[in-house]
């Protein structure tokens, strides 16, 4: 039995107790029934009024709890619709009274969600607004009056986030940006002129407009100054440049040259102008000095010509460089001719070098043979002969090599200009098929020459005619060549140590026609004329000149056979 039970019976006996006191007291005193039937009519009344009032009350409670929770009923549903979320169903059967608690902290529950979420829509509409003005780009698009979902506040926050990313992504393109134009402008010594300018230079960072717009007119104008600046470096280099030309065509001395030392770097607008005016100084100078000025570029121009292996009939064809009328026009056509030189040499330099490259090969090969021929090279006892030996082996297989690699590089030349490359007014490499035919012959006069030297010492010994020269003749060895690149074959059958001034007088003789500038465009008296060659291969006539070499080699050595015979008969 519930409490409230137990209370209600308790209080009926304790009613029922009042009223046996009140009839005792009534009976103790005398009154009469008529009195007591009123005494207890009003004991009644009291009683049923107060039941009554009680009952009233709590019907009164009863129906503000129901009222309470139609209301919060309602209002719940348009919150959860609000914030679109299901709606609220209580778990059981309930009271009233708990009902309408529930209903009622669910409804406060609602109404703070709902608050929270109006609250952060604002602050971040607001940082949207912020954002969107300093990146002119469009608020986002979302409903204020709205209570926002969760999801919908998700992506705004995302969106504000992409906004604030792209902000301090456009504010440090757009510092970097301004500290290079800052720079650019300190070079140029240029004072910013427009209103962009001034907001970019002049105005706080934070106030400047990040627009797409904007940060493309920021880097146009950069490209701008930058252009503006390279081609004040351009000019001030070319000036520079001009100015040490002019230097050493006018021979300035060094400490007349360091007093422009500090305008020598940099491209400020008082650089140049200092550079303007030396420039301008010393072309009044070379004015006054013509003759000097064009002897200088003339010996330029006789540098270049060696490095372009220009033939005489080339050089001669620059009529300017002979005349003695040194006038300015004069120096226009020497001043046009180095500059058309220059641009020739650079175009071509990869093959001029590779040609200077074979040229030195070339001479150091004929300084070879010229060594392998000469007798005294035995005595040698300090290990240069092993030196020379594993150098010259060393040549032999890469001199073909490199007249190989530089047909290949001619020829495709040839074929991408679709003209001849001419070196010393010559194909090159007929140039270089002449050399080894004149190299062979001169091999086959020296051997010749051996051969008589030889049979007119047998023909004196023979006839005990006393000899012309002191000492026993001694004949120069003879280098074999083989084409695989290997070791030479030295054979020698000197017996003394003076060489005749006949055999003397050849090897030189061959030095002086072998030795000299292999492309000056000029061939000695004693040579034979120059002859066209057809090219199968460059290698071919390295091959050609080692199996002549090789025969020579074994004519030598029979003849020596002969000589040592005749000797000892």
């Amino acid at each position: 039995m519930r409490r409230s039970e137990v209370l209600a019976e308790e209080s009926i006996v304790c009613l029922q107790k009042a009223l046996n006191h009140l009839r005792e007291i009534w009976e103790l005193i005398g009154i009469p029934e008529d009195q007591r039937l009123q005494r207890t009519e009003v004991v009644k009344k009291h009683i049923k009024d107060l039941l009554d009032m009680m009952i009233a009350e709590e019907e009164s409670l009863k129906e503000r709890l129901i009222k309470s929770i139609a209301i919060c009923q309602k209002e719940l549903n348009t919150l959860c619709s609000e914030l679109h979320v299901e709606p609220f169903q209580e778990e059981g059967e309930t009271t009233i009274l708990q009902l309408e608690k529930d209903l009622r902290t669910q409804v406060e529950l609602m109404r703070k969600q709902k608050k929270e979420r109006k609250q952060e829509l604002k602050l971040l509409q607001e940082q949207d607004q912020e954002l969107c003005e300093i990146l002119c780009m469009p608020h986002y698009d979302i409903d204020s009056t709205s209570v926002p979902s969760l999801e919908e506040l998700s992506q705004f926050r995302q969106h504000v986030a992409t906004l604030r990313e792209t902000k301090a992504s456009r504010h440090e393109e757009f510092v970097n940006i301004k500290r290079q134009i800052i720079l650019c402008m300190e070079e140029l010594e240029h004072t910013p002129d427009t209103s962009f300018e001034r907001d970019v230079v002049c105005e706080d960072e934070d106030a400047f407009c990040l627009s797409l717009e904007n940060i493309a007119t920021l880097q146009k104008l950069l490209q701008q100054l930058e252009m503006r600046k390279s081609q004040n470096e351009a000019v001030c280099e070319g000036l520079r440049a001009q100015i040490r030309e002019l230097w050493d065509r006018l021979q300035i001395p060094a400490e007349e040259r360091e007093a422009v030392a500090t305008v020598m770097t940099g491209s400020k607008a008082k650089v140049r102008k200092a550079l303007q005016l030396e420039v301008d100084r010393l072309e009044e100078l070379k004015m006054q000095n013509m003759k000097k000025v064009i002897e200088a570029i003339r010996v330029e121009l006789a540098q270049y010509w060696d490095q372009c292996f220009y033939s005489q009939e080339q050089r001669q064809a620059f009529a300017p460089y002979y005349s003695e009328d040194y006038t300015e026009n004069l120096l226009q056509l020497h001043d046009a001719e180095i500059v058309q030189l220059r641009n020739y040499y650079e175009v071509h330099k990869e093959l001029f070098e590779g040609v200077q490259k074979w040229e030195e090969s070339w001479n150091l090969f004929l300084e070879f043979e010229r060594k392998a021929s000469d007798p005294s090279r035995f005595t040698n006892r300090g290990g240069n002969l092993l030196k020379e030996e594993k150098q010259r082996a060393k040549l032999q297989k890469t001199l073909p090599k490199l007249e190989e690699e530089l047909k290949a590089r001619i020829e495709m030349w040839e074929q991408e200009h679709s003209k001849a490359f001419v070196v010393n007014g010559q194909k090159f490499m007929e140039y270089v098929t002449e050399q080894w035919e004149m190299h062979r012959l001169e091999k086959e006069r020296a051997k010749q020459e051996r051969l008589n030297t030889t049979t007119v010492s047998n023909a004196t010994a023979n006839s005990s005619i006393r000899p012309v020269f002191s000492g026993t003749v001694c004949r120069s060895p003879v280098s074999r060549l083989p084409p695989s690149g290997s070791k030479p074959v030295t054979t020698s059958t000197c017996s003394g140590k003076k060489t005749p001034r006949g055999l003397k007088h050849g090897a030189n003789k061959e030095n002086l026609e072998l030795n000299g500038s292999i492309l000056s465009g000029g061939y000695p008296a004693s040579a034979p004329p120059r002859r066209n060659f057809s090219i199968n291969s460059v290698a071919s006539t390295y091959s050609e000149f080692a199996r002549e070499l090789s025969k020579a080699s074994k004519s030598d050595a029979t003849s020596r056979i002969l000589n040592s015979t005749n000797i000892q008969s």
